[in-house]
């Protein structure tokens, strides 16, 4: 069997796709995927059958075959036979992208092997994701009880006592990592081997002085809080986003260089714990990747909670005095000096590739030491593949499970599976949470779509007026043209939940009028999405409840 690329164009929908396989499994052809997406067709035709015929079948379903190429397909790795090699599949690494890659290995019946330096897990469950929403939701609760905005109701909350709440949260971490990783390692039969490993040429590494081989390789070793060049930074004693997630007790004052997703959950976090929160950076707007409608709502929700904003920082040194922070930065010609009790630094992330000796193993990286990966998840040395933040992919740890099983699907599998994330929704725990998919307005237009837009204050969604918080915003981004919904950003109580509705209308490619003739359940926040697709040509203040 052959296996070939086609480009089509006149597909726009999923029915389409469904034409096209019929068109192609009627003519003969195996292993059909159609995207009208990406405008292709991949499909596979026995030796003897020309690609002409395949193209010839779908010009008589109505659409235009184009450029042509014949995939060269990848040995499946041959299991069952060890000969030179300890294992089939070595994986670096031991998170989210380490164990979806596993998991889809152990299908094929491969023998695996993880190595791991530190905690099994990863950074989700141990320092990231898992650790950081449960004291989320603690500091929002306490936040309410303190600002409940309903009259003849009262609450209030007394001062946190932090070292029971991380102790709970060390605890959700602890089962969580025992019930999704390390009982899933007997679970499916692999070997898990303590300690770092360094490659000592293509096909070895070493690991606690042993040498160990493999026919194919996955390095899914994460990344890790980056510090930027500050004068006088190595001589403070800064908190990481790791080791501000262990203290016990909540600082008075506190200062967070960096206003990215990061920064902005846990300065939050410890605003709604009680500390006083200056959140500093570079950039003169916040989250300046964002459509301006979303940076102008989160900035506003941020100030009007009382957290301290300082942009367009130029940060000229920092210095301890005693157990005091000083962060000295000039800030439109002038020069302030902002003091506190703990200094967090979150202004990104860095690979973890420094200790692999990857020189040896023929693997280049980027210029942040980013590992360079092709569509396939394959690295420049073809027996090893690359997943997860080491790639510098969307940091999600669903980005990464999902490249990890393909990295296993084309490593052992021999698929030869494009990487598809022209879709990836992402979501900042703030409060309000914002949440993302598709393109921005910018984006759009410099892809080169006539682009329409409509943008939908968070005041006239009926939830947001009844939870009586209604600081945020609902935009969505069509294509001019098909009307087709291209991108979705959303600032609002519950926004990472809606966004999977957009994600859908996005993926689908669905339209407005779509958006517009779906129901959408009232007082629900994802009701915002009609309101915004009903704000293309209506005045949505104009309407009753739940009139379109």
């Amino acid at each position: 069997m052959k296996k070939y690329r086609v480009k089509i164009i006149g597909m726009t929908c999923t029915g389409c796709e469904e034409h096209v396989a019929v068109a192609l499994e009627n003519m003969g052809a195996k292993e059909i995927e159609v995207d009208f997406r990406r405008e292709e067709a991949v499909f596979e035709l026995p030796n003897d059958v020309e690609v002409e015929r395949a193209k010839k079948a779908i010009s008589d379903a109505e659409y235009q075959p184009g450029e042509t190429e014949e995939v060269q397909q990848q040995e499946t790795v041959q299991l069952g036979d060890e000969g030179d090699y300890d294992y089939d599949y070595i994986i670096i690494g031991s998170g989210g992208a380490s164990f979806s890659s596993a998991i889809e290995a152990a299908k094929y019946g491969a023998n695996v092997a993880i190595i791991e330096r530190g905690t099994v897990g990863g950074t989700c469950v141990n320092i990231g994701c898992v650790p950081s929403k449960t004291l989320l939701r603690a500091g929002e609760i306490n936040h309410i009880a303190k600002n409940n905005p309903f009259v003849g109701l009262h609450t209030s909350a007394g001062n946190v006592d932090l070292t029971p709440l991380i102790k709970q949260k060390n605890d959700l971490v602890t089962d969580l990592r025992n019930s999704k990783y390390i009982d899933l390692i007997d679970d499916y039969g692999f070997k898990l081997i303590k300690g770092e490993a360094k490659f000592v040429d293509e096909k070895t590494v070493e690991v606690n002085g042993m040498q160990l081989s493999a026919k194919r390789f996955l390095i899914a070793t994460g990344a890790s809080p980056a510090v930027p060049k500050i004068l006088g930074i190595e001589e403070v004693d800064y908190l990481t986003s790791t080791s501000l997630l262990e203290l016990k007790q909540v600082p008075k004052r506190l200062t967070v260089i960096g206003s990215g997703y990061i920064g902005m959950e846990l300065g939050q976090l410890f605003h709604h714990l009680g500390s006083e929160v200056t959140l500093m950076q570079r950039s003169p707007r916040l989250l300046k990747e964002y459509d301006p409608e979303v940076s102008e709502a989160i900035t506003q929700a941020l100030t009007e909670q009382g957290i301290n904003l300082v942009t367009g920082a130029t940060f000229d040194r920092v210095e301890q005095d005693g157990e005091i922070k000083k962060v000295y930065v000039t800030v439109d010609g002038r020069t302030k000096v902002v003091e506190s009790d703990q200094l967090l630094v979150a202004t990104g992330r860095k690979p973890n590739t420094t200790t692999l000796n990857l020189e040896a193993a023929g693997v280049e990286v980027g210029s942040r030491g980013e590992i360079m990966i092709d569509e396939y998840s394959k690295t420049t040395n073809s027996s090893i593949y690359a997943a997860g933040d080491v790639t510098l992919v969307p940091q999600f740890v669903y980005v990464a499970a999902y490249q990890g099983g393909i990295a296993a699907g084309n490593a052992i599998g021999g698929l030869n599976k494009k990487l598809n994330l022209e879709v990836v929704p992402g979501v900042t725990f703030t409060a309000p949470a914002i949440a993302t998919v598709g393109l921005t307005e910018q984006q759009a237009k410099e892809k080169g779509y006539e682009v329409k837009t409509s943008v939908l204050p968070l005041d006239a969604v009926p939830r947001a007026l009844v939870n009586r918080e209604t600081t945020g915003v609902f935009k969505l981004v069509a294509d001019a043209k098909t009307m087709k919904i291209i991108g979705a950003h959303v600032v609002a109580e519950n926004a990472g939940e809606v966004i999977y509705a957009a994600t859908l209308a996005v993926k689908f490619g669905l339209t407005v009028e779509d958006l517009r003739e779906t129901m959408a359940p009232y007082l629900t926040m994802a009701e915002g999405l009609k309101l915004a697709a009903l704000t293309f040509d209506k005045d949505v203040s104009k309407l009753s409840c739940c009139a379109g």
